[in-house]
């Protein structure tokens, strides 16, 4: 079984934020592969189902980003999962350009407060993760701001081609095909 985590914050004011794509991840997800819930629990919207054959439960954390650790954790406990192999975590990512992907099988939160939480409160960053690009804060603009805001027509673009490459990295990743999907995604995309 694996624990699919797209990361972002509750609310309508916050959909389709640049914090909030791991929510659209999962959002597709669901609505792909016909997910059953959502249920309330852990703190979490879940949904339960198979990807690729595989036992999935699809997590959108309600804690607010900062605080995503208290609800993944105590889903990873309920599950009993072993989150080395059996979490994937999926969240936006400042440093990279819209529409990129990265796949990792581990690795630190490169400042990401939601990440920071996730790894304080699992004991361990050897997790695996999708993080998607939505772009460096442009000079002069606060990071809340960036993170909280939303995307120009262009960049939203992108970043939807983006989830559907996490779409298509998750699918691989619980097949236990990472190194695959590090192989296929962890490319600059294409300029348009």
């Amino acid at each position: 079984m694996y624990i699919v985590a797209g990361l972002g914050n509750p609310g309508r004011e916050y959909v389709n934020t640049r914090h909030n794509v791991g929510f659209d991840v999962i959002d597709t997800l669901i609505d792909k592969y016909n997910i059953g819930g959502p249920e309330l629990k852990h703190k979490a919207m879940m949904g339960k189902g198979q990807i690729a054959g595989q036992k999935v439960v699809l997590v959108k954390p309600l804690t607010y980003m900062n605080s995503s650790g208290e609800s993944i954790r105590a889903i990873a406990d309920y599950y009993k999962i072993d989150v080395e192999s059996e979490l994937i975590v999926i969240s936006d990512e400042i440093s990279l350009p819209p529409g990129e992907v990265r796949v990792r099988k581990k690795g630190s939160a490169g400042g990401h407060n939601g990440l920071k939480n996730i790894i304080k409160l699992l004991g361990t960053e050897n997790f695996q993760r999708i993080r998607i690009g939505v772009g460096e804060k442009p000079k002069g603009y606060e990071l809340v701001n960036w993170v909280l805001g939303h995307f120009d027509a262009e960049d939203r673009q992108a970043v939807d081609r983006a989830v559907e490459k996490a779409v298509k990295a998750v699918e691989l990743m619980v097949c236990g095909e990472v190194d695959a999907a590090m192989n296929e995604l962890n490319r600059k995309a294409p300029k348009e």
